[in-house]
């Protein structure tokens, strides 16, 4: 343990050499634990990776106390289960619009009307997005880019294209509540 406390503070110091150690050594077990419990190495690689970005990033205001080893597999459990609960909640809601879509069905011209209004509102609310904001949402959810290959496309950080995208969301979840209200 103290070795490890050792190595935390040469990495507060922003020491290259002992990150790139801690690296090394954790990155590849680490990302078969989080493949474990994601299913998807792919998936586990980019938790891994931001999770080693922030660790650097952040060095300095690292709180850890037991160990390095049990930081970094705490921390990669907990994003792991976040990233599953967010795929759970997608496929049931995916499940549910399967479930209950009839638009383009001809089933209720109503429905259709509206559905065409709310195409053509969040077009052009995606039209007002500042450009870069814009791009970011396109590549991630209409070209399903991840975010750390849009970071690295824009040559931005994960972090700005989450920012960016959240930005995103919230601007065109302003637009439609407010088009639901004002039906």
């Amino acid at each position: 343990m103290l070795n490890e406390l050792f190595i935390l503070a040469k990495i507060k110091e922003g020491d290259i050499k002992a990150f790139e150690n801690v690296f090394r050594r954790y990155y590849s077990p680490l990302c078969w634990y989080a493949a474990g419990i994601t299913g998807e190495m792919e998936t586990a690689e980019e938790i891994v990776g931001e999770l080693f970005y922030l660790f650097w990033k952040d060095r300095e205001k690292l709180q850890i106390f037991r160990s390095i080893k049990s930081y970094l597999y705490k921390a990669v459990c907990n994003e792991a289960l976040q990233y599953c609960r967010h795929k759970e909640v997608e496929e049931r809601h995916r499940e549910y619009v399967l479930a209950t879509d009839t638009f383009g069905q001809g089933t209720d011209p109503q429905r259709d009307l509206e559905y065409e209004e709310l195409q053509a509102l969040i077009r052009h609310t995606l039209d007002k997005l500042p450009g870069r904001r814009l791009r970011i949402f396109e590549m991630h959810r209409m070209e399903g880019k991840k975010y750390a290959e849009i970071a690295l496309a824009l040559s931005l950080s994960v972090k700005t294209v989450e920012a960016e995208m959240t930005k995103a969301l919230c601007t065109l979840r302003k637009e439609i509540d407010n088009y639901i209200l004002a039906k």
